[in-house]
């Protein structure tokens, strides 16, 4: 038995009063997906254990089968794995966000959906100006970056950007949650101030802003941690081999530690102009050889965050069409049984264009195994689920079999 997990970053929502209160799922044409459901069996997953925010770090992990409380040490140190940037004794990571401010507030986390060419000319600009032996700037791709700090302590209350669009920036600044972070939080507010008076005027940003972009005009450090120890999937539930395809640095960081190949796809943007059908035939590829793929497609979750009920259904169809449906009509004809699931990591609900805490919807199909009742997939729909509510790690020993 080989598996696959298709994980349709942000895809849940609420009841939309435009759409008649259905959900984005439920006013999509999906009827791939739907046919799986058919074949399957339903239910719910909480994937955000309590005391945790629902971020994307902390609910793919969840998917992915670890026990987050123990192993979590900040996004940061996950991207790091990805960008192939060493996390030594001694050293903290932080995701860090290009974003843009407008009237001294936080206008959007992504300052536009940025471009890799700006976005890493900026940050190369940054750690030219304000890196050192203690600091360094590493460019990521579009928005998300990495900041590590030697000698730098974890104990902060930082706010995510894509949690606050609206809000004045200086009202969710940086804070010690103890005495000896006192000084990494005055460090890092020192950065983002520096960073504002850095990048305002910078030609990448002048440009921008003659065209009518947002300015990518400061960075907001966030997710810290320290190197995680984390045992494999391999090691946890006895695959041979697996893969992980994402365009997101923190979901194939993830997949570093967890001992997954990571499979890098040409087009593969993260937004809802994504190389669907790359990522489609490099999860059929992966599946010939490994046991296990993990397969992200993040357009849902950026769709969800600009408050766009059109386009968050798009990119739901675009997964239906583009994605599941080639990959089950050719893994239907294999003679080894592919085990497909099918979720979100969390709901990015278009009325808070953040993510909630709610339980997600999944379908797992597994040829031969008789279906349940639910014919179609959405958050209501698998609440009748044969799989009722499952909790964090009971998903993945739920799939594995």
């Amino acid at each position: 038995m080989k598996y696959l997990i298709i994980l349709g970053d942000g895809m849940a929502d609420e009841p939309i009063a435009s759409l008649g209160n259905k959900t984005c799922l439920q006013a999509a044409n999906k009827p791939a997906i739907d046919k799986i459901a058919a074949l399957g069996r339903s239910g719910l997953l909480d994937t955000i254990p309590e005391g945790f925010a629902p971020g994307s770090e902390i609910a793919n992990m969840s998917v992915m089968g670890y026990d987050v409380p123990k192993v979590f040490e900040g996004r940061g140190s996950l991207e790091a794995a990805s960008m192939g940037v060493a996390i030594e004794e001694g050293e903290m990571a932080m995701r860090c966000n290009l974003i843009c401010i407008e009237k001294e507030k936080i206008k959007n986390h992504s300052a536009g959906h940025i471009s890799n060419e700006e976005a890493t000319e900026l940050i190369l600009f940054l750690q030219d100006k304000l890196g050192n032996e203690q600091i360094n700037f590493f460019p990521g791709v579009s928005y998300r970056h990495l900041l590590k700090i030697k000698g730098g302590k974890k104990q902060l209350n930082c706010t995510p950007p894509h949690d606050v669009p609206g809000t004045p920036f200086a009202d969710v600044m940086i804070k010690a949650e103890a005495d000896e972070a006192t000084e990494t939080a005055e460090l890092l507010n020192k950065l983002i101030l520096l960073s504002q008076e850095l990048l305002e005027n910078h030609p990448i940003n002048l440009k921008r802003a003659a065209a009518g972009k947002d300015k990518a005009n400061s960075i907001w450090p966030w997710s810290p941690g320290y190197k995680p120890a984390m045992k494999t999937m391999q090691e946890l539930y006895g695959l041979k081999s697996g893969s992980v395809i994402s365009a997101v640095d923190l979901i194939r960081g993830i997949g570093v530690y967890a001992g997954l190949k990571v499979i890098y796809v040409d087009g593969a943007t993260g937004l809802y102009n994504t190389n669907y059908e790359g990522k489609a035939h490099a999860a059929i590829d992966a599946l010939r050889t490994d046991d296990f793929v993990y397969l992200h497609i993040e357009a849902s979750d950026e769709a969800g965050h600009e408050g766009d009920v059109d386009l968050k259904i798009k990119t739901i169809e675009y997964l239906d069409l583009r994605v599941v449906k080639p990959i089950y009509e050719e893994v239907s004809t294999w003679s080894e049984p592919v085990t497909i699931a099918i979720l979100p990591d969390h709901p990015t609900p278009c009325v808070y264009k953040t993510h909630t805490c709610s339980p997600v919807p999944f379908i797992i199909y597994r040829p031969g195994e008789k279906a349940d009742d639910v014919m179609v997939y959405d958050e209501f729909a698998a609440e009748k689920g044969s799989y009722g509510l499952l909790k964090g790690m009971e998903f993945m020993k739920t799939l594995i079999k």
